[in-house]
């Protein structure tokens, strides 16, 4: 009787493993909870830092989703342009456009908000900035778009400052540098009475010097038209073979004296006139020119080509130099630049022509590259646009 009574108090075996399992399933359900709760607050921690740096940047940032919504601008950038989160988050750029603040990002942004690299945007008088914009990826799938806009005020200033003067300087300069080149010249062609044979060749060394010196401040007054905007004076519509044939015959005795070979091909048809700065296209094609006929040593040979394609016009300048070094091609239409197998000749230049002939084919809607080998020589081409296509360029330009 009292074996019947324990059996019926004791439960079963298997009720008792079941209690156990149930006990350890919600203790691992506990601790996987803890675990998910303390990831949770992590990451929260971690967008919180995130939405803390985004809001101090000093930069302005704007974000747009993959439905080109504005779905994130930060309190700089809203100093920026001069609108509130409030009136522009959730907003398509097609919306966007009817604020006028945003109008400037959004003509450089474009509708379909295309990628900017260092575009510069002027906001007011007191503010200009470059415009960044670069695709947010996840994996390989482009999940939205960042703006940057980074303050260059400072730097604009600066350069200004920098390009006044320059200006000033070289204005400074190119008064007396005229009046030592007349006086030289007068004594030169006997009009002050004769001179010996040393005393010519003394004069000689020094009208070439005083010529260098005058155009190097023609090339620097240049780079401040250019940087001030204020480069194309008289564009005519003209055909550019004439002008060509004139440099050409400019140069005809110091090619001669370089014992250097030319041969100029001409089109065989007659070219449409196009629309240009006489002036400047004349200073381009001289600068390929003499870097041509600089950097080709003697017996060399040098092939000037003119073509016509349809919707544009085509020369080149090509000869058998020293070429352009490899890793010194990037910085070919920069500033001051001179590669280093040039430098090594000793020979003449300030390293401003090339930038100058960019400015002044690029002023006029077209497009400029070259090819070379280093030891084998090099070619410059340079494309202008016929007269619908530049008149089109000047309208946005």
């Amino acid at each position: 009787m009292r074996k019947k009574k324990q059996e019926e108090k004791e439960p079963p075996i298997q009720e008792t493993l079941e209690v156990k399992e149930t006990r350890e399933e919600r203790l691992a359900l506990l601790n996987m909870l803890e675990d998910v709760e303390e990831a949770r607050k992590k990451v929260e921690g971690e967008k919180e830092k995130t939405e803390a740096i985004i809001t101090n940047f000093t930069d302005g940032l704007l974000v747009f989703d993959e439905e080109r919504k504005l779905s994130s601008i930060n309190p700089q950038a809203e100093d920026f342009l001069k609108v509130k989160s409030k009136e522009t988050l959730g907003r398509d750029i097609s919306e966007l456009v009817k604020i006028p603040n945003l109008l400037p990002l959004i003509d450089i942004l474009g509708k379909e908000i295309k990628g900017i690299f260092r575009k510069e945007m002027k906001i007011r008088e007191s503010l200009t900035v470059e415009v960044n914009s670069i695709p947010i990826m996840l994996e390989e799938e482009k999940i939205g778009t960042l703006v940057i806009l980074h303050d260059i005020t400072r730097e604009k200033m600066i350069e200004r400052m920098k390009t006044e003067f320059v200006s000033l300087s070289a204005h400074q300069l190119r008064t007396p540098l005229s009046a030592i080149k007349w006086t030289l010249r007068m004594l030169l062609d006997g009009d002050l009475g004769k001179i010996t044979e040393e005393q010519r060749e003394f004069l000689e060394k020094t009208y070439k010097s005083n010529e260098r010196m005058i155009n190097l401040i023609n090339d620097l007054l240049n780079i401040t038209r250019i940087e001030e905007g204020r480069y194309l004076y008289k564009p005519i519509f003209i055909n550019i073979e004439p002008i060509i044939q004139s440099v050409l015959d400019a140069y005809k005795d110091e090619i001669k004296e370089r014992k250097l070979k030319l041969n100029f091909i001409k089109p065989k048809e007659k070219l449409p006139e196009i629309k240009v700065d006489v002036e400047k296209i004349r200073l381009a094609i001289q600068n390929l020119l003499e870097n041509a006929i600089r950097y080709t040593k003697p017996g060399g040979e040098m092939k000037i080509s003119l073509k016509y394609l349809g919707d544009k016009i085509e020369f080149s300048v090509s000869d058998t130099g020293v070429g352009i070094p490899e890793d010194q091609r990037a910085r070919v239409f920069s500033k001051f630049f001179r590669g280093s197998n040039v430098i090594r000749l000793e020979t003449e230049g300030s390293g401003l022509g090339l930038f100058i002939t960019k400015n002044i084919i690029e002023a006029h809607g077209g497009r400029i590259w070259f090819e070379s080998k280093e030891g084998e020589g090099t070619t410059f081409y340079f494309t202008l646009p016929l007269k619908k296509e530049f008149e089109r360029f000047i309208e946005t330009f």
